[in-house]
């Protein structure tokens, strides 16, 4: 099944849901980064998150940049979205390797070491509207395990009760992709107590993003599994009071070019534009996002250096 992402309420409108899946994504950042299987983990959580996220800008030059740094091996993260859940991002360190989770951690044996590998720091969320000063929020990481810092970070700087999952899960024999995603609930003003009530029980009892994703690769059927039956209802035929506002497909999507990157050379400093004319010999730039290599000769840096 195509990656999705839907939007929805339940709870007669006091509760704001987005659920999806990012298999093919995911998949796509670790093709072009060539992420070791933590770092396609951590990063993939950041992406899906991202997505998610992307679809509260309301115009399409907004952009919504996440940036975790903390001291772990793979040093950080960062990822941009927009509000066509459009995501790129990258690791520090793609190649990171850590050792999974041990069968003596109970509460998650075999798992993918994430926060081990991002460590203490803090995640950093802007969001650019096109006004006058972009909106900035920080917090301390609460686990570098991604969900659960985001989590903290809705309640801490945008003062929104949130659950947020997110998960990759890969196939223990070939490594590949079995699926990703990840849901973001959140709690509106109206909602009532007994609502909170219920749904705290449902968040107790949630296995994880990827044993629900691994049954059915479907994002209404991860909705369902968290909030269906919000009112108390039985087997409903509307799928009980779960409204679906929007789908939308999310992609691994980068717009950088040659003459983007050109302005990011004509922006480097005097001696370094120079001594690469000097070397008399070919550059390779990367972009960061997306690990697309551009290429110039001699001849086009001495173009570009005449127009700085």
């Amino acid at each position: 099944m195509p990656d999705k992402i839907i939007r929805a309420t339940a709870a007669n409108a006091t509760i704001r849901a987005f659920a999806a899946t990012t298999r093919d994504l995911v998949e796509d950042a670790r093709t072009a980064h060539g992420l070791s299987p933590v770092a396609t983990a951590a990063l993939g959580r950041l992406l899906t998150a991202g997505a998610m996220m992307g679809l509260t800008l309301k115009n399409k030059k907004d952009l919504l940049t996440l940036t975790i740094r903390g001291d772990g091996p793979i040093g950080g993260l960062t990822v941009t979205a927009d509000s066509l859940a459009r995501v790129k991002g990258y690791a520090l360190n793609p190649m990171v390797m850590l050792p999974a989770k041990t069968n003596l951690d109970i509460s998650a044996p075999g798992k993918l070491d994430v926060g081990g590998a991002i460590g203490n720091g803090y995640l950093h969320v802007i969001k650019d509207m096109g006004l006058k000063k972009p909106y900035s929020g920080q917090v301390t990481l609460q686990s570098g395990e991604v969900a659960e810092d985001l989590t903290y970070y809705f309640a801490a700087s945008e003062q929104t009760p949130s659950v947020v999952g997110l998960g990759v899960l890969f196939d223990k024999e070939s490594l590949d992709i079995k699926c990703a995603g990840g849901f973001i609930i959140q709690l509106m003003p109206e909602v009532s107590d007994e609502t909170i009530k219920r749904l705290e029980e449902k968040i107790v009892d949630f296995p994880s993003v990827t044993e629900i994703l691994s049954q059915s690769a479907d994002p209404i059927f991860l909705l369902n599994s968290l909030l269906g039956d919000m009112e108390g209802g039985k087997n409903r035929a509307n799928v009980f009071d779960i409204a679906i506002t929007d789908t939308v497909t999310p992609s691994f999507f980068c717009n950088c070019d040659k003459k983007r990157v050109e302005k990011a050379l004509i922006s480097i400093g005097n001696d370094e534009l120079n001594q690469m004319i000097q070397d008399n010999e070919t550059v390779e730039v990367k972009c960061h996002f997306c690990n697309r290599s551009y290429h110039f000769t001699n001849t086009e840096l001495v173009d570009i250096s005449l127009f700085r």
